[in-house]
């Protein structure tokens, strides 16, 4: 099970007690919102991509949606994401629970600026059940195959 992927990688990093588990889904930016009782935008969304061959991971605020223009810029493709069908087995995460921690060895994370609006956000865990409160600066540290930031969304307006 792919929480316990993730729980295995934050032993390594000291902060597997900080795994929060919930009796009900998570597995939406609203749902795991309701969970936390915080607001939507603060939920960290992972977003799974096909790019040149190979995937992309963009983590990006709750509220936050891919701005095709500068993801193209960024990635030199269009915004093609992965189907549900492929996401377990090429992120190492079923859809849900896809975060930036403990992915396959050749998915690239990246984080957009719009994480930086917050002290702290919540990414999933690797279960459609779960978070963990981190700083920005965790975020970026603890994410498995951190490539660099970038500026791909746009925020409502």
């Amino acid at each position: 099970m792919s929480i316990e992927r993730v729980r295995e990688y934050f032993k390594g990093l000291g902060i597997e007690d900080r795994i929060l588990e919930f009796d009900v889904s998570s597995a939406t930016v609203d749902l795991a919102a309701q969970a936390l009782g915080v607001e939507g935008k603060r939920i960290a969304k992972t977003l799974s991509f096909h790019v040149d061959g190979k995937v992309v991971l963009v983590v990006a605020a709750g509220d936050a949606k891919i701005n095709n223009s500068t993801y193209k810029a960024q990635f030199h493709a269009k915004a093609k994401m992965l189907s549900f069908e492929e996401a377990e087995s090429l992120i190492g995460h079923a859809v849900g629970g896809v975060c930036p921690f403990a992915v396959n060895d050749n998915v690239e994370v990246y984080l957009d600026e719009s994480l930086k609006r917050f002290e702290t956000v919540f990414p999933a865990c690797g279960s459609s059940n779960s978070a963990i409160e981190l700083t920005i600066e965790e975020l970026e540290k603890y994410s498995s195959n951190f490539v660099s930031w970038v500026n791909v969304c746009k925020l409502p307006e």
